[in-house]
């Protein structure tokens, strides 16, 4: 018998909004997906619906939120906003990693290395 797999607070009600979501990428999302995310060979999904947010990439094997964050989260609002998504999404055993567009734009290779080292210590 299959066991079944752990609820990860996956949203449906925010399905309409993350497929908008995935047709208007940033334009290090994209670099990140199309350069290394999409063919990866663990399946990572984008703007995947969680609790009431849209993480930016999920990989459920690794239960690996990925964000990449623009100038607004670094904030006093939007550091503060991001502690709180944090500690929701690691109510369900989820670990959550960031990096900067900045990060993307100037250290691609870096953000992948880690982004792998991450997802294998974790399988």
């Amino acid at each position: 018998m299959e066991q079944e797999k752990p609820f990860t607070g996956y949203n449906p009600n925010l399905k309409s909004l993350a497929q908008t979501l995935r047709k208007n990428m940033t334009k290090q999302e994209c670099h990140l997906w199309y350069d290394f995310l999409k063919n990866y060979p663990v399946t990572i999904n984008r703007q995947r619906p969680i609790e009431h947010y849209i993480v930016d990439f999920f990989c459920y094997d690794a239960r690996l939120v990925i964000e990449i964050d623009g100038s607004q989260h670094y904030s006093e609002e939007g550091i503060i906003s991001d502690k709180i998504r944090t500690e929701i999404l690691e109510l369900y055993d989820l670990e959550v990693i960031r990096f900067s567009n900045y990060e993307v734009d100037t250290m691609f290779e870096a953000v992948c290395d880690e982004i792998d080292r991450k997802i294998r210590s974790r399988l």
